[in-house]
């Protein structure tokens, strides 16, 4: 965190313009800043999907800084005075945030602030793959491969894939991501396999 200069960071999934959780966090401090904002409704992570850019708060001591009557103070109660959030980007959709908190006031410095977005950026890769059934059969059977797949460092090439899908198909991207999924399981092949030859071009899936 100090490569950033903050004290917590965590990651939130936005899906349908409502929050849905904390995928990841630094601590419990950080995941406790986040989850506020899906009790309360309001918060960065929020308003970075919607507006689908950068959302930095100084201070949010400022008299004149009042975007969140509730989040702001509850925050503020965490002595928490500075809060960044950068959207994630995954397959053309902005699925979600890197929130960056800071107990000090004050902006982001230029390079800091470019080292948060590169961040938000490659958070987008594994963060594709969450958006499935994955993590609920991980989860459920904890003697099944999810959570090798889970954790896979091929999770750019299903990515990539299903940004093809998307284009192709003409669907949303959680949509296409299901279609190769399915397509995986009737097949009895593995996700990446599909996302490769979807990548080589030697599948081409049908729009319905």
């Amino acid at each position: 965190m100090s490569l950033f200069d903050i004290d917590a960071a965590a990651i939130s999934l936005v899906f349908d313009g409502a929050s849905s959780g904390t995928l990841g966090s630094s601590g419990a401090p950080a995941r406790t800043y986040d989850e506020l904002q899906f009790t309360l409704g309001e918060g960065p992570c929020l308003d970075s999907v919607s507006t689908r850019s950068p959302v930095l708060v100084a201070d949010l001591a400022d008299p004149d800084e009042a975007r969140w009557p509730i989040y702001g103070p509850a925050l503020l109660s965490y002595q928490i005075r500075g809060v960044f959030a950068m959207p994630v980007l995954v397959a053309g959709e902005h699925i979600g945030a890197l929130d960056l908190f800071r107990a000090r006031p004050g902006r982001l410095d230029e390079d800091h602030l470019a080292g948060a977005i590169v961040a938000a950026e490659l958070a987008g890769v594994p963060l594709l793959d969450v958006m499935n059934d994955d993590l609920a059969a991980a989860i459920n059977d904890p003697e099944s491969n999810a959570w090798a797949e889970l954790h896979a460092l091929s999770r750019a090439e299903v990515s990539q894939a299903t940004g093809m899908l998307v284009a192709q198909l003409g669907v949303e991207p959680a949509e296409a991501l299901i279609r190769l999924r399915a397509h995986a399981y009737a097949t009895g092949r593995s996700s990446t396999d599909v996302a490769r030859d979807i990548l080589d071009r030697r599948l081409r899936l049908e729009a319905d």
